[in-house]
């Protein structure tokens, strides 16, 4: 049984701390009082630190395996009525004993992590109290369900035929998932994008069996294997009864709205980020650098066009429409260098060690030495990103980090491949393997991963995480990456532009009610992204809410921090000091990472 203590972590070397009732120091000497103050606050920050992961871990048995804390790797969490309640009874008990210490006798770092944790317990109250998922998002059951077994088998954290009993005694408890979402869910409150979509995953965790789980049953004695292959057999009982309640039940009386309203969405946008930007600060942000983006692109477009036969008009200052034509014209040069059909997964990797070699040429940051492997996203869940990087848990260490692609559905026509290869253009594929391999997740997560605090590691900020990713996309580009090809420099804006319509488009679904048209406007037209794409984040935005907006949010913080350093540190900045620096403080939200780094109050 492995077990982290984040105590540990934190009272190494404080022997002989002094508790309530120790000996007051002398007047005079308020350096010693001040320490012994700090010790005992932060000692009581350890004890209620190490008692929040316990109560989450036992809460939540699929996350605790994602984390590497295998304690309760044979449980499902709880997702009946009762549970929510026991887990908001217990957001709210460490709330209170939070509030019961003084935490600006914390030291820095701790002060860091009480404020990630204060957020994160308000987060889970006012998440289960006013957002209510459980009640009408059927995404949280079925991805509950395929990550059940899905952590277990999808690493080599233990033998397997230990990780095989576990799965067994989670396959036997999965139908419970299923029979909670039937008793939760009012079908009136559901969206019907919601509900449509679960629809079509649902069988997917039938293929994680065949996968992980059907090949290896001959690992197991003879008793064990009888009763997987029992699971088993219920499983597909299971699966067959949901999906007859979701086609026939729930995908035809979801009557709910997807948009979550303004009151919602700034609540949860607060949570999400954790940032000093308001809703409208990130909408006149993310405005301004559409523009300015485009206008640089359109710079590129008079480049590279020049003196090409059938080039647009291009003057000094163009019409939105000359420059839109410009613009496309000089995208098409590169979307004709596309990957073949079966080729997407491959040219990842050609061009995630070519990325990583470029780093360490040019001794950009430190590099990890843990392994990374581009595997075929699994099934259940293909539908909502074409990639994501999934680093092994903080628990779980020197274990393989998965940089997962999405592959083309086989039941698509030429029209639709040929879109989404335009899209997923070669240069374009280069970027995809720097913002989720080198140096962007892959090689944040492994950094992250060697900071001491477990809670940071657990609460780790998806606005740092996703904000680096953008920040090393522009940062490769200016190093030169690709010997300057200034179509590279073109795409990486057009990828960029993404990432800012992201946070415009979030907004303007959840509040501002856009229709499916003024959407794909933004998308197609404004920030030039194909079809298929501009479709499927179309259904993101929809399924999701406050989660895109992460991406321009936390690069514009990670842009500004980097500024403020170069500023203070003037010729003595170091770019690889200053990235090793910044990675080393655990993934907090960016602000904290700052604050730290130029040594500000932590607020």
């Amino acid at each position: 049984m492995r077990k982290h203590l984040l105590a540990a972590a934190l009272l190494a070397g404080l022997t002989g701390c002094q508790g309530a009732d120790a000996p007051t120091a002398p007047a005079a000497n308020n350096g010693q009082a001040t320490q012994a103050a700090q010790e005992q606050a932060d000692a009581q920050f350890a004890e209620l630190s190490q008692k929040a992961l316990d109560t989450w871990m036992q809460l939540s048995p699929v996350n605790a395996t994602q984390i590497g804390d295998h304690r309760y790797d044979a449980e499902l969490d709880d997702l009946s009525a009762a549970g929510q309640q026991k887990n908001l009874d217990a957001s709210k008990a460490l709330l209170a004993d939070l509030d019961k210490i003084d935490v600006s006798k914390l030291g820095r770092e701790n002060q860091v992590d009480a404020a990630i944790l204060r957020n994160q317990l308000q987060s889970d109250i006012w998440g289960n109290e006013t957002l209510q998922s459980w009640k009408w998002d059927p995404q949280v059951y079925n991805g509950l369900a395929g990550s059940a077994i899905y952590s277990l088998m999808a690493r080599e954290f233990a033998p397997l035929p230990e990780r095989l009993k576990s799965a067994t005694a989670r396959i036997e408890k999965i139908p419970q998932i299923f029979a909670a979402a039937r008793a939760n869910l009012d079908p009136a409150r559901v969206p019907k994008i919601h509900a449509e979509t679960v629809a079509k995953q649902n069988k997917g965790i039938l293929s994680l069996v065949e996968t992980f789980i059907t090949p290896n049953i001959g690992q197991l004695e003879a008793a064990d294997q009888e009763r997987l292959k029992t699971a088993i057999a219920n499983l597909d009982k299971a699966v067959a009864e949901q999906q007859e309640w979701l086609d026939k039940t729930l995908v035809p009386n979801a009557k709910g709205d997807f948009r979550i309203g303004a009151e919602k969405y700034d609540q949860k946008l607060k949570f999400s980020l954790n940032s000093s930007l308001s809703r409208a600060e990130i909408g006149e942000r993310a405005r301004a650098e559409l523009a300015r983006v485009r206008k640089d692109m359109y710079a590129i477009a008079q480049e590279v066009l020049k003196d090409k036969p059938g080039a647009p008009e291009m003057p000094a200052n163009p019409s939105d429409d000359q420059q839109q034509k410009a613009i496309e014209a000089a995208l098409e040069l590169a979307y004709a260098d596309k990957p073949a059909r079966d080729k997407v997964v491959e040219d990842a990797k050609a061009s995630l060690a070519e990325s990583t070699e470029f780093v360490r040429k040019h001794d950009l940051m430190t590099l990890p030495d843990a392994p990374v492997d581009i595997i075929l996203m699994p099934e259940f869940q293909r539908g909502v990103a074409v990639a994501y990087c999934d680093s092994p848990g903080p628990l779980d260490k020197n274990l393989k980090t998965f940089y997962a692609v999405s592959p083309i559905p086989d039941d698509w026509n030429d029209k639709q491949v040929d879109s989404f290869l335009r899209e997923y253009n070669s240069r374009m594929i280069h970027l995809l393997s720097i913002h989720e391999g080198t140096p962007g997740h892959y090689l944040e997560g492994w950094h992250s991963g060697k900071f001491p605090s477990t809670l940071r590691a657990v609460l780790r900020s998806g606005l740092f995480a996703e904000g680096w990713a953008v920040y090393t996309e522009r940062m490769m580009q200016e190093q030169g990456y690709l010997d300057k090809d200034p179509l590279f420099h073109l795409v990486q804006l057009k990828f960029y532009l993404r990432t800012i319509a992201n946070a415009i488009l979030d907004q303007g679904v959840h509040v501002d009610n856009w229709s499916r048209e003024q959407a794909m406007q933004l998308m197609t037209h404004d920030a030039f992204q194909q079809e298929s794409e501009a479709s499927g984040k179309w259904v993101r935005a929809q399924l999701t809410s406050a989660q895109l907006p992460t991406y321009f949010v936390g690069a514009q913080e990670h842009f500004d921090t980097r500024k403020a350093v170069e500023e203070k540190q003037g010729a003595n900045f170091n770019l690889k000091a200053y990235h090793d620096q910044m990675l080393s403080y655990g993934a907090p939200p960016v602000r904290f990472a700052r604050q730290l780094m130029l040594d500000q109050p932590i607020q």
